[in-house]
């Protein structure tokens, strides 16, 4: 086990966000913490790295043990390139080469070499070959390269680059070191689509264990296998993926509910006895063994659905003009560097047009030319009948007046007639109460998302022109602003590295690439089968259906004469048809016992579910350990099953 959480616990001021956090990561464990923000997942993250102490409790790692976190907040060196500074993460390395070099001159310039020398030459040579020390400016830039610098960016100064930017020579540096678990506090949020698909494919390879915060419930459902939700300052620990976590969730509350709803039933019937009995002198020592049995109870709290969640409803906009924006002809360059020579892009009323490509293909460029927030050298953009346009940028938070308050802000966009309505309006956005006092200066990055949102939504727009709108946003956020989108009834066009996002919302994707644009119908999963590479998809069958012989001829065979077989030729056919008929039988016993299997794995790890279990630790060690010889013994019935399968299509190869 490289790291553990025992009892911990953290509070600021009067409020607690967390206590009794009991969390343990080994290799190969792959944990989502998930919950709103403002719960505290990335401070538990931050006591996890040992940045912060925690209250009480303990943090256990063994010694030697790397822990590496992904830190939301850098201090890079500003002049250092990008090259150096990933360099930064292998220095022990650097170190060892010139104390090798040192050892090296000695051994030169000594007549005879001491055999100590000698021997701790071999030593920190061995060290630094397993280490991969001659590889290491390789390693650095296929990392490099992976998130997206190429040869001219990794020359470049810090301080030439954005945050965002900054953000994945951190993330470079993380997996350059190689630690024993990785905490990563929102890791894809400054990467682009092709950017991510390279880091989770890292990720897959990596040995070590993973905590990762994030609100791309596709990275969630591809990279976990155990769920951590924080909320409300409950942690509960689920031994499952997302989406067997959302299910499992909905069905533990269902059973607090229940259970709250026998408890209430039995308080109130205690509460009726005390009441009726209180005066009466005969029943005194049972109304006073009541009422200590009440103060003793520990009541069940079910936390209402959406007590605290955003409620989005997009205004319903005035009706556009078939094309509400036409592009025709624009020509936009930086100083020498031309983005567009002359492209034409339009906008369809009512699509939801999503924009692909990799950073620095010009999709921001485009964006905010469409938004109308971007001048061009060259061409023209025409608005149609009645367009209103609203913009949400990437950078949006960065200017928000931080001197104000939340409600100060909103009224920077409001007019006379909105004012009666501007503090309802906040509330949907979760700002009630004191909250729209609060500066803007002491928001959190979500809650300065949320009021973003609401600056752009406070009157209607028919067409809304949206960079990265999920950044900052929790996982349910996210689903509550993709619903709302989904209602919309006006024009959408949008860049975003949420996949299920996309996915949702998306009618049409136009990849932008080298200046030039290309268009696609469908959503992103559709884009990508148009674009990406096919590569052969692995043998597989129907579920429950029986494996076909591959002899059996087709109708159009039947008419055709068959051909006289010599005696040898029959005898291979019968060996294959009882070597076919007996592989069929094995696959079929083979696919009954992965099913059983499978279904005692679930049963498992239902069991782990439940909290009383789950507090018996020599208990649950136990079950993973059943759990682990189950899932080994279903990886081993499906590398049978594709074995058996290669050999079915090896006897069909040898038929055709």
């Amino acid at each position: 086990m490289w790291l553990e959480l025992t009892g911990v616990s953290r509070s600021f001021g009067e409020r607690t966000l967390f206590e009794g956090v009991d969390l343990r990561v080994g290799a190969s464990d792959r944990v989502g913490l998930v919950g709103p923000n403002g719960a505290g997942k990335s401070t538990l993250m931050r006591i996890a790295s040992a940045d912060d102490p925690p209250d009480a409790g303990q943090r256990i790692t063994p010694r030697g043990a790397r822990i590496g976190i992904l830190r939301q907040e850098i201090d890079p060196h500003p002049t250092h390139t990008v090259q150096q500074e990933a360099l930064t993460a292998l220095a022990d390395l650097g170190e060892l080469e010139l104390e090798l070099r040192a050892l090296e001159a000695r051994m030169t310039a000594d007549g005879e070499v001491d055999p100590r020398v000698a021997e701790r030459y071999d030593q920190l040579q061995d060290r630094f070959l397993r280490q991969g020390g001659f590889s290491r400016e390789a390693r650095v830039e296929s990392v490099l390269e992976g998130l997206g610098f190429d040869g001219d960016a990794r020359a470049r100064p810090l301080h030439t680059f954005s945050g965002g930017w900054l953000m994945r020579v951190e993330l470079a540096k993380l997996l350059l070191a190689d630690p024993d678990v990785l905490l990563l506090d929102e890791p894809t949020n400054h990467l682009d689509l092709p950017s991510i698909q390279w880091f989770e494919e890292t990720l897959e390879a990596f040995p070590g264990g993973v905590v990762v915060i994030s609100h791309d419930r596709t990275f969630l459902r591809r990279h976990t296998n155990r769920i951590a939700e924080l909320s409300h300052g409950r942690f509960t620990l689920y031994p499952c993926g997302y989406d067997e976590y959302l299910k499992m969730r909905e069905q533990r509350r269902e059973e607090l509910l229940a259970r709250k709803k026998s408890q209430d039933k039995k308080i109130a019937e205690t509460e009726r006895f005390i009441e009726r009995f209180r005066s009466k002198a005969s029943k005194a020592r049972q109304v006073q063994s009541r009422v200590k049995s009440l103060d003793k109870l520990e009541r069940i709290d079910v936390e209402e659905p959406g007590a605290r969640r955003m409620r989005l409803r997009i205004p319903e906009p005035k009706r556009a003009g078939a094309i509400p924006i036409e592009l025709e002809g624009i020509y936009k360059a930086y100083g020498d560097t031309v983005v567009y020579e002359g492209i034409d892009a339009s906008l369809r009323r009512g699509e939801r047009l999503a924009l692909a490509g990799p950073n620095g293909a010009g999709k921001s460029t485009l964006l905010r030319i469409l938004a109308g927030v971007l001048r061009f050298e060259a061409g023209e953009r025409r608005l149609g009948h009645q367009v209103e346009v609203g913009f949400y940028a990437q950078h949006q938070l960065e200017v928000l007046d931080e001197s104000n308050t939340v409600l100060g802000e909103l009224e920077t966009v409001a007019t006379t007639d909105d004012v009666p309505r501007l503090r309802g309006h906040l509330g949907a956005f979760l700002f009630s109460g004191d909250d729209v006092n609060k500066k803007v200066s002491v928001l959190s990055g979500g809650e300065k998302a949320r009021l973003a949102l609401a600056k752009m939504l406070l009157r209607p727009k028919n067409v809304l022109v949206l960079d990265e709108p999920t950044n900052h946003l929790d996982v349910e956020a996210c689903q509550v602003l993709e619903d709302a989108l989904l209602a919309y009834r006006g024009t959408l066009v949008f860049i975003s590295h949420d996949r299920a996002f996309i996915n949702a919302l998306a009618t049409r994707v136009i990849e932008v690439k080298a200046g030039v644009l290309r268009e696609f119908l469908g959503n992103y999963d559709g884009y990508l089968d148009a674009t990406q590479p096919k590569t052969p998809k692995r043998l597989a069958r129907p579920e429950n259906a029986a494996v076909e012989s591959p002899s059996a001829p087709t109708p159009a065979a039947q008419k055709q004469p068959k051909p006289q077989l010599t005696r040898e030729e029959r005898r291979l056919e019968r060996e294959r048809k009882k070597a076919r008929d007996r592989i069929t039988r094995r696959v079929e016993k083979l696919e009954a016992e992965i099913l059983e299997f499978e279904t005692a794995t679930e049963a498992l790890g239902w069991k782990l579910g439940d909290p009383v279990v789950y507090a018996d630790k020599a208990q649950v060690v136990t079950i993973e350990a059943e759990r682990t010889a189950l899932q080994t013994q279903v990886a081993d019935g499906y590398r049978e099953w594709e074995r058996l399968a290669a050999e079915l299509e090896a006897l069909d190869a040898a038929e055709a």
